[in-house]
């Protein structure tokens, strides 16, 4: 059996999408000009920026398209215009997060404070409103968790942060996990900037967005054309573009269904690897995406886990996909307090609508084996 368990990682196309965007295709007008081609391609580009507006609750004008979440998460941190405050953050951001906000600190243009979760990896609003003092221009914290899938309290979190009334602070939140799986709201949520990636949504690779609140200045992150009201140059992948919002629509229109049904198959999953001597699921349960299941079982590298699921037919991860090879054990997990021997061990397992549970079945039939063989080596 073949089955497909690590939708974290990126998500096979809806069908509905990937027709949208064959059929875009077909077009070849440049929206920036000014001839039928081109105005046909513009109209097609600002219904999609409608379309991901009113999903998310904000104007179109709050819309920027870019090649993804890790661009979105960059172009937030680094070119919004905040001030040169201290930056508050989680330790267990995604590393589009974490290396921006590294390398500003090596270049000395900001300090940064970051605040490790709770062991559940759930992080305390309190706690980030506590570092958000006088000197802080920006907090940006993620909607979910790559790795774990911990639902973060974001509205909570920025009710804590604005108490101060400091007008200056802005609050960013990379819900690039989030998006299409659980209702993301930006007025709901309070926050100011959003980064979000259609292919974790079952939208095309190489395409996502940013929303920015108006009033919040955006200065260019790359220099060019005027494209994206001038503050993000070069030509619109409009037909990306296109299949990113038929998809985000789809998901969003579905979510409650498919949260159900994958929520199902998951606490199904869960309760078949507790069954297996040593397993610990990681992360609390009771806030966490639908599909996500982050486990480790003593004695037993994650790694290897991956690898002998991977000869069975099933695809699973050993943490995120951006640092799978890296030989560093999980930072959330250790950032959750867990010793990097508990880290290493650690696979993630996120189940979609998709799959079924027959599959379910394999998948835990396939861990007791391998779990099981690699003890006894």
């Amino acid at each position: 059996m073949k089955v497909y368990a690590d939708h974290a990682a990126t998500t096979p196309m809806r069908e509905r999408a990937k027709a949208a965007m064959i059929e875009c295709l077909e077009g070849y007008g440049n929206p920036s000009s000014i001839h039928t081609a081109g105005r046909l391609a513009a109209m097609k580009l600002e219904s999609a920026r409608k379309e991901v507006a009113e999903l998310l609750n904000c104007r179109p004008a709050e819309i920027y398209f870019t090649s993804g979440g890790t661009e979105a998460d960059n172009w937030a941190i680094r070119a919004a215009r905040y001030g040169a405050g201290r930056v508050v953050t989680s330790a267990f951001e995604h590393h589009a997060v974490l290396h921006t906000l590294e390398a500003m600190e090596r270049e000395g243009t900001r300090k940064i404070t970051r605040i490790n979760p709770e062991p559940d990896g759930i992080l305390d609003p309190e706690k980030v409103a506590a570092e958000a003092d006088g000197t802080t221009n920006l907090v940006s914290v993620m909607a979910a968790n790559n790795e774990i899938g911990a639902l973060q309290p974001i509205a909570e979190i920025s009710r804590a942060i604005k108490k101060s009334s400091r007008s200056l602070m802005v609050f960013h939140t990379d819900a690039v996990q989030a998006v299409g799986h659980v209702p993301v709201d930006v007025q709901k949520m309070g926050v100011d900037m959003l980064s979000l990636s259609a292919h974790k949504f079952g939208g095309p690779r190489g395409v996502g967005a940013l929303y920015c609140r108006s009033g919040v200045t955006l200065d260019p992150f790359l220099f060019g054309g005027g494209q994206e009201r001038g503050r993000r140059p070069g030509t619109e992948n409009t037909a990306a573009i296109v299949a990113m919002a038929v998809a985000m629509r789809e998901a969003c229109e579905n979510m409650t269904t498919a949260a159900e049904y994958t929520r199902r198959l998951r606490d199904k999953l869960v309760d078949r690897i507790l069954e297996i001597p040593g397993a610990n699921i990681n992360g609390s349960m009771n806030n966490r995406l639908p599909g996500n299941i982050n486990c480790r079982f003593d004695g037993v590298e994650g790694e290897a886990v991956v690898i002998m699921l991977d000869l069975a037919g099933v695809c699973v991860s050993a943490g995120s996909a951006c640092t799978s090879g890296s030989g560093e054990p999980s930072h959330v997990l250790t950032a959750m307090g867990q010793t990097r021997r508990d880290a290493y061990g650690a696979i993630r397992i996120t189940l979609a609508e998709t799959n079924t549970e027959a599959e379910v079945e394999y998948i835990a039939d396939q861990l007791a084996a391998i779990v099981k063989d690699l003890r006894r080596k």
